[in-house]
């Protein structure tokens, strides 16, 4: 067995203990349980036994017979709080530790904590207790300051911190009553009911939009402003190209090139290039902003670059990675201007059979920018400028989605929810943008360009040893969680089978094809979305599994992304013969980091969505809408209203008419006496009870079901 089949092999058996901690198991039983028959692997397993009990992870509680040692089963790490209150911390082996809210012992998010495990419950769930607070997080806190007598409290603005923070008038810094503030933790005495606290920044009244807006950047630590010496920097570079930089590179401006973008983009970071060759076949340039020939390693906008790792997009406005004059201006494939690009050029047949590739750095000037609207109608209608390109290249890529999907790709296609706000920023309406042709269009050609730049490069080698590469990877499901989501889909009447990979995609792309124009499409996507792996960057490849390909990076989107800017920088040494002298454990951990920013923006921008959606629902206390029930807890049931995607509770103690239970096995809540149940998937008449604007929150009562 090779040393990562070992070290698999004893990942899992610490996580089988870690979810069965009463587990008492000799090397045969422990075999049997992991669906272990071979020998050699089954003496494995026994040599992993004996050295975990040399750890005192385990003790030997009789000849041959091993249990988690409770002194020793204990796990550390930091601390998250979910919007429901609830403890959550991931171990070594990223087994996920639940923390019920009178097990948290006054420990706050962000703060490393030492847990003890609980005895199992529950085969899906590990549980725990904080036992010691390691040490304590100096993030500072949101909340809005309310004066009480003659008191003044930090009321935090979510579940998150379960605690009222106390401020001493010493420690205002001028807040007033209203005021939404950012607040650090001074102490949290034992005795104490509420922790103590200082105001370090005040942010606007609550309830403005502005403040709201900055209360999300804030919540997720996101800037809001560049340092002064960052936007010098960028400001003195402009678009003008030295002649022998020219001379460097392929000059495409004499070939129809063209953007397609959201109506409101303005920093656009690719563009296609399409002509028909004498052969018959195509040439289609997939030309990438060449931020890399402007901002240059270790620079100033370059650490900021780093450090904020991708842009962040707010219902309102958009946090870039890179300065306006990089971002929107020079490095952004306007129409009819030189730009610097990173291309990938592929030669294509009528199928999109690739019969040649090269990468190379070009300079384009794009003839048009085209939205997805105006392609769209183009598509739809057979007319419009560039129509004779535009179809052909529907056609091809049309061609390329459907080898994808035939390969095992899993096709998504969720609606985005829009907005239309007036001039102080408040939601008039909500609207549901649906990916077309159009879009599909741009997403097989961004596809096959990282998949193509990912492929070229794991087949170079340097020292005889494989170039380390960042990587965009997506493991397989967890089966349990597959199970539970084939479990909720069956109660909408979808069969998702999981029996292997093929069965699944397909039953899985099958019902994605059946939710179209159905209101539960989107949870259900949602939900499968869940289910699943988060797709990360990695330096060791594993493949992705949503886009069933052995090989895939991120090239395509140098301006919003950092992890698409080391490709380029790494893709552009490779291609001159440079040697690259990279350390793999430092690439593994930019690219640990850069996931990590990734996953706080997506957080930040659900939260704008989420604000603006419980904002539009503000004025319409009393009224009632047709819902459909989207989760439940042991608290209360979760009701996405379908005209607004807007989702709210109804609380079990509003429910008077029997003595409500949930039971997690069966997926249902369910009343003692009369066994009246709520289930996933029903639809039902609810009332808007009220609207917690600081809270993102939405009260439900419950009507009938519809």
């Amino acid at each position: 067995m090779g040393n990562k089949s070992f070290a698999a092999l004893y990942s899992k058996v610490r996580s089988f203990f870690n979810k069965n901690p009463n587990a008492k198991v000799n090397y045969k039983q422990l075999s049997r349980k992991l669906g272990i028959s071979n020998k050699e692997q089954r003496k494995n397993v026994l040599l992993i036994l004996q050295e975990l009990e040399k750890q005192k992870f385990l003790i030997e509680i009789s000849r041959g017979k091993y249990s988690l040692n409770y002194k020793k089963g204990i796990v550390e790490g930091v601390l998250k709080i979910n919007q429901h209150g609830i403890g959550m911390l991931t171990d070594e082996d990223n087994n996920e530790i639940i923390i019920y809210p009178k097990y948290l012992h006054k420990s706050l998010p962000g703060d490393k904590v030492r847990v003890r495990l609980f005895a199992q419950k529950n085969t899906h769930l590990l549980e725990g207790s904080v036992i010691e607070i390691i040490e304590r997080s100096n993030k500072p806190i949101l909340g809005t300051i309310y004066k009480i007598e003659n008191l003044y409290y930090a009321m935090t603005d979510t579940r998150l911190y379960p605690y009222d923070i106390f401020i001493p008038e010493k420690n205002l810094n001028n807040a007033q009553h209203g005021q939404k503030v950012l607040v650090q933790i001074c102490e949290f005495p034992p005795f104490n009911k509420h922790p103590i606290g200082k105001v370090v920044e005040i942010l606007g009244y609550s309830g403005e939009h502005n403040t709201e807006m900055h209360a999300i950047l804030a919540e997720f630590e996101l800037p809001y402003k560049f340092p002064e010496e960052v936007l010098n920097e960028a400001n003195v570079l402009t678009d003008e190209i030295p002649d022998e930089e020219r001379k460097k590179r392929i000059d495409f401006t004499e070939i129809l090139t063209f953007t397609i973008d959201p109506v409101d983009a303005k920093d656009f970071d690719d563009a296609i290039s399409f002509r028909e060759l004498d052969s018959g076949l195509y040439e289609i340039g997939i030309h990438i902003a060449d931020v890399s020939y402007y901002v240059k390693e270790n620079s100033l906008v370059d650490i900021e670059a780093y450090k904020r790792g991708t842009s962040v997009y707010l219902v309102d406005r958009t946090i870039p990675m890179l300065p306006e004059n990089l971002s929107n201006n020079i490095c952004s494939l306007m129409p009819n201007v030189e730009r610097l690009c990173f291309s990938v050029v592929f030669i294509v047949d009528e199928n999109f059979s690739i019969n040649d590739v090269k990468f190379c750095k070009t300079i384009i000037k794009s003839k048009r920018r085209f939205t997805y609207d105006e392609v769209q109608k183009i598509i739809e209608s057979g007319e419009g400028e560039y129509c004779k390109e535009i179809l052909k290249l529907n056609e091809l890529t049309t061609k390329l989605r459907k080898k994808r999907i035939e390969n095992g790709a899993i096709v998504f296609s969720k609606s985005e929810v829009k907005f239309n706000l007036d001039d102080k920023g408040r939601p008039i309406s909500i609207y549901f943008k649906e990916q077309k042709e159009a879009n599909n269009l741009i997403e097989e050609l961004m596809l096959i360009a990282n998949r193509t730049v990912a492929e070229f490069v794991s087949k170079l080698k340097t020292k005889n040893r494989k170039i380390p590469f960042v990587y965009r990877i997506h493991d397989k499901p967890d089966n349990d969680k597959l199970r539970k989501f084939a479990q909720i889909a069956k109660k909408w009447g979808y069969e998702i089978k999981i029996k292997n990979k093929q069965s699944f995609i397909k039953s899985l792309n099958n019902t994605i094809l059946n939710l179209t124009n159905k209101p539960e499409k989107d949870i259900i996507e949602e939900l499968a979305i869940r289910s699943m792996a988060k797709a990360i960057y990695s330096s060791k490849n594993i493949g992705h599994f949503g886009l069933a390909f052995s090989h895939y990076t991120h090239f395509t989107s140098p301006i919003r992304r950092y992890p698409d800017l080391i490709v380029h920088r790494y893709l552009d040494h490779l291609l001159n013969n440079n040697d690259l002298n990279i350390d793999d454990t430092d690439i593994e951990g930019k690219c640990k980091y850069l996931s990590e920013r990734e996953q706080i923006a997506a957080e930040a921008e659900r939260a704008s969505i989420k604000y603006k959606q419980i904002e539009f629902m503000a004025d319409k206390i009393g009224k009632r809408f047709k819902g459909l029930i989207v989760s439940l807890t042991e608290w209360g049931i979760y009701v996405q209203i379908i005209e607004t995607k807007a989702e709210g509770m109804i609380s079990l103690r509003t429910l008077d008419d029997d003595f409500y239970i949930y039971d997690d096995e069966k997926m249902v809540i369910q009343g003692k006496r009369h066994k009246k149940r709520f289930c996933i998937g029903d639809y039902v008449i609810v009332e808007i009870e009220s609207v917690n604007l600081q809270k993102r929150h939405l009260d439900l009562k419950f009507i009938e079901k519809a």
